[in-house]
């Protein structure tokens, strides 16, 4: 895709995601779930700087608490360096520093945003002459949402979230993220929303084996406009985080009794993502959640997926 940086180091830049419509299919033999979800990237983004080396090795830095996180070959962003090696052939490895901003195992695809920056790194870094097809098909192999951290903007995906197609998104949208002090494993959401299925299946309809993402989602953010998106957010995995982490339903309260249009979910949580209808609301409303000791931060979407950053 590049030629290889003149440099010794390179920086990459990948945003984390919020899903402003997230439906779950029925569960499938295999355990896993077809999903349709409309992405938007939001202006909370990772940095990974690149630099050559004989082997594969990664440090975290930033905002975020990385103290937990695997620094060896599970971790995502060196899966995702050492795919790329494979594909291209290439025999040396990487030392990866990655800035964090985006909440771990908070339902916004941090560890995506790191493997999608990390590819573009190593592609600019070794020169590897990877289409940007190549690294989205790499991408998809690495996680659902990897592909999209690549892509960026706003668009639709199915399957397992990681087929995309662009969708129309008008103007910039604000957003207010609540940031819990604890995650939550998306299998066990998953696996809490199956069994939240058969709790209540005399009460709802079953679920689709391929779910789709309502038009009057579509049509908000065609048009732009917060308030029509506010009516149509969803997400199917928002019951079931509520049950395994109750004490998010009073962080959405609170944000929807302190001027946010509507608020939900990103993902399998535990993060809360309030939509907002201007920059003047968010900062209000950023000042009210931080008043009752929560840890807040202003976004807005769509942005750009990854892409190189020249310090």
């Amino acid at each position: 895709m590049t030629n290889p940086a003149p440099s010794p180091v390179v920086h990459a830049r990948a945003p984390g995601k919020i899903n402003v419509c997230l439906k779950v299919g029925a569960v499938l033999e295999d355990g896993y779930h077809e999903v349709a979800t409309a992405y938007q990237a939001v202006s909370l983004f990772e940095d990974v700087r690149a630099w050559p080396a004989d082997d594969f090795s990664v440090v975290f830095t930033g905002t975020i608490d990385a103290s937990g996180l695997a620094v060896d070959g599970s971790n995502l962003a060196i899966k995702a360096a050492r795919a790329l090696a494979r594909k291209a052939g290439y025999r040396g490895g990487v030392r990866l520093s990655i800035e964090k901003n985006v909440p771990i195992a908070g339902g916004m695809g941090g560890g995506s945003a790191d493997a999608a920056a990390t590819l573009l790194a190593c592609d600019t870094l070794w020169g590897t002459d990877a289409t940007r097809d190549d690294l989205i098909e790499i991408a998809a192999t690495l996680g659902a949402d990897v592909p999209f951290a690549f892509t960026g903007g706003t668009a639709i995906g199915t399957g397992r979230g990681d087929q995309l197609s662009p969708a129309l998104a008008k103007g910039q949208f604000h957003w207010v993220l609540a940031l819990a002090d604890f995650g939550l494993s998306t299998p066990g959401v998953y696996n809490e929303l199956d069994r939240h299925r058969e709790r209540h299946a005399q009460d709802i309809f079953p679920a689709q084996i391929q779910p789709s993402v309502d038009t009057n989602v579509l049509q908000a953010l065609r048009a732009g406009d917060p308030r029509m998106l506010a009516e149509a957010l969803h997400n199917d995995l928002q019951a079931p985080a509520l049950h395994l982490a109750p004490g998010l339903g009073k962080v959405l309260e609170l944000g929807e009794a302190n001027g946010a249009l509507a608020g939900l979910l990103s993902g399998s949580g535990p993060t809360v993502a309030f939509l907002v209808a201007d920059a003047d609301s968010a900062l209000e409303l950023q000042v009210a959640l931080s008043a009752s000791r929560l840890r807040v931060v202003r976004a807005t979407g769509p942005v750009h997926g990854a892409r190189i950053i020249h310090d």
